[in-house]
């Protein structure tokens, strides 16, 4: 078997599929984007191609090694989001020619059922309580939101005081037996992120996320080591080298590689293992289409330290398409009470519409993530 053929489309929202052809009529998909510079991923995949048209695809390993080590430069958001579509899209032609889903490649199931959660309230929380009820009605155990907008270097007590109610209007909506995830988004810096962490511990999150930026996660030790819940970070980290360094320094309780963006299901199994290896939890990244989900699930089917996945239905930044709308049957992604059913077809699982696929590239996407400025005109995180 030997690989033939690269096509990728840009689709709405904000994704990019990637179909690889085989000489065996196998073709297997995967999902190259990093939000917001969709194009720039697009082109090193076809960059990549030099390399991938003659190989045999089922040979997983070698070609990441390829990708990976062939060039001088390596490593970053661009490259490994390049890499992780292409091996997304190798591990579902190995399943599809062998008839088994990639969970049983990997050394079979550890569970039947993996717990999800969803988003509510958007990039500047709202109506949170509202929100969560209606989540929580639908039969999800866990939800996450966005613990602030914009906040400065060291800003105003008023801006903690905001988040905390927040916070405190959905733990009362929903009580104490649902867990809240609480994203900081890397928007707020050192000075005000030591304090709203302390603040937030009388609201028991389920975890907090990316409470500081990756360029600045040595100081996670000081700011939130005696905290008496769990920290996650890791959607920005790329390689298992870059975990192995936060895992090392103790730093962590829950890693969150995104499956599009660290190199797909290959690196992320890697990272996955060393996680469990420090006794750290894994709930991968994923805000983005059906295929990333798909390649996630069957990472958590075979990881014993997973814990709950994230997914992006009706998420704000889905107008117009949303995960579910890209298959031809939505059924192995659909969430009932809360969980998703073990993936039981080949591949990664999920079968792309490839006509609705192709329509919806000839409309593509220009996406770009908000740009905030502070109070006095500075740029401000998103």
């Amino acid at each position: 078997m030997k690989i033939t053929k690269l096509t990728t489309w840009s689709v709405p929202p904000r994704w990019l599929f990637l179909k690889v052809e085989t000489d065996a009529g196998i073709s297997g998909w995967g999902e190259p984007v990093i939000e917001g510079r969709a194009a720039t991923v697009e082109t090193a995949v076809h960059e990549f191609a030099d390399i991938l048209v003659g190989r045999d695809p089922r040979r997983i390993e070698d070609i990441w090694q390829t990708l990976y080590r062939g060039g001088f430069y390596r490593g970053g958001p661009i490259l490994m989001s390049a890499i992780a579509g292409i091996d997304q899209a190798l591990w579902d032609i190995k399943g599809k020619a062998l008839g088994v889903p990639v969970h049983e490649l990997l050394g079979g199931a550890v569970r039947d059922r993996m717990r999800m959660y969803c988003w509510i309230g958007g990039d500047r929380p709202d109506e949170i309580g509202h929100h969560a009820r209606e989540v929580v009605a639908q039969g999800f155990s866990a939800f996450k939101m966005n613990g602030t907008a914009e906040m400065a270097i060291v800003d105003s007590h008023a801006k903690i005081d905001a988040a905390i109610a927040r916070v405190g209007g959905a733990r009362a909506a929903v009580g104490r037996d649902i867990g809240i995830a609480i994203d900081f988004h890397g928007r707020v810096h050192r000075p005000m992120a030591k304090v709203l962490l302390r603040e937030l511990e009388p609201f028991h999150p389920l975890f907090v996320e990316e409470p500081v930026l990756p360029e600045h996660l040595p100081c996670l030790a000081q700011i939130a080591g005696d905290l008496g819940y769990p920290i996650a970070t890791g959607e920005r980290l790329h390689t298992r080298f870059e975990f192995r360094d936060l895992l090392k320094a103790g730093m962590v309780d829950i890693v969150q590689p995104d499956i599009s963006h660290c190199g797909g299901i290959t690196e992320a199994r890697k990272i996955a293992i060393l996680a469990e290896a420090h006794d750290v939890a894994l709930a991968p990244h994923s805000p983005l289409g059906p295929l990333t989900l798909a390649a996630s699930l069957q990472l958590d089917f075979v990881s014993h330290n997973a814990f709950i996945q994230e997914q992006s239905m009706g998420i704000h930044y889905n107008q117009g398409n949303d995960v579910l709308d890209y298959l031809v049957d939505p059924a192995p992604l659909t969430i009932t009470n809360g969980y998703i059913p073990l993936l039981d077809r080949p591949g990664l699982g999920v079968e792309i519409d490839e006509d609705k696929v192709r329509a919806a590239a000839r409309q593509g996407h220009r996406w770009r993530n908000p740009l905030w400025r502070h109070e006095d005109g500075s740029v401000a995180e998103w």
